[in-house]
């Protein structure tokens, strides 16, 4: 992790790596800081959202480098995770509960690694329907919570490494490397439907964002308290 000097240097512009907690939303983090600021006045913003279920690297700007985020934001990234099969959700997590159920006791070890590898390469990709993708100036969230349905329109990816780390069946953890963009719960979506089955992303943890990596990451209250303390100087 970095170490700072004094407060001035936030106020210049920093890059600051953030382990975002479970639950919180990526807006929590970036308001957590902003108060540990006051009084001062300084810009504070984050590149690439995470969904609240979600934890890990979260890539906070602040001062002069938030000019820098669109940069960050278009970094390749790495997550690890969950998917469980045998049952899909709306939202394609555990922000709703599964519904459909399918059995699971048939698929084999091969399949899982076969479907991993139809993923592989530039990919057409729907986002999900409860999702902050915005269709005419609202987000498909908020029409998806008023029962509206929306046609969806593909987007493309691109994943240049999709693995399978551990069966422990109706539960398979894997690890990607995307593109910009990739939303790993319609990943899970989709790979239940390569198998003819179902699937939903049960957790989720991005570990690198271009070169950075989430083992330097902050703990959000402690830079929080490191920020009051160099404030006290």
């Amino acid at each position: 992790m970095k170490s700072f000097n004094n407060i001035q240097q936030f106020a210049e512009g920093e890059l600051l790596l953030v382990n975002k907690p479970y639950k919180w939303t990526s807006f929590d983090v970036v308001g957590k800081l902003r108060n540990a600021f006051k009084p001062l006045k300084l810009k504070v913003g984050h590149a690439g959202t995470l969904d609240p279920l979600a934890t890990g690297l979260l890539i906070v700007c602040t001062g002069k480098m938030t000019k820098q985020i669109d940069t960050f934001q278009a970094e390749e990234k790495e997550y690890t995770g969950t998917f469980t099969l045998g049952a899909t959700t709306p939202t394609y997590d555990l922000e709703s509960e599964p519904e459909q159920k399918f059995a699971v006791d048939h698929i084999t070890e091969q399949q899982l690694h076969e479907a991993c590898r139809k993923f592989i390469g530039d990919i057409q990709q729907y986002p999900p329907a409860h999702s902050a993708v915005k269709v005419g100036g609202e987000r498909l969230y908020e029409k998806a919570r008023r029962g509206e349905e929306v046609e969806l329109k593909p987007r493309s990816v691109s994943i240049s490494e999709f693995e399978i780390t551990r069966i422990a069946l109706p539960e398979v953890d894997f690890r990607v490397v995307c593109s910009k963009g990739t939303y790993i719960r319609s990943l899970a979506n989709d790979f239940g439907k390569a198998l003819n089955n179902g699937a939903y992303l049960s957790r989720l943890r991005r570990t690198r964002s271009g070169n950075f990596k989430v083992e330097d990451a902050w703990e959000v209250m402690q830079l929080v308290n490191t920020i009051r303390e160099l404030k006290a100087k």
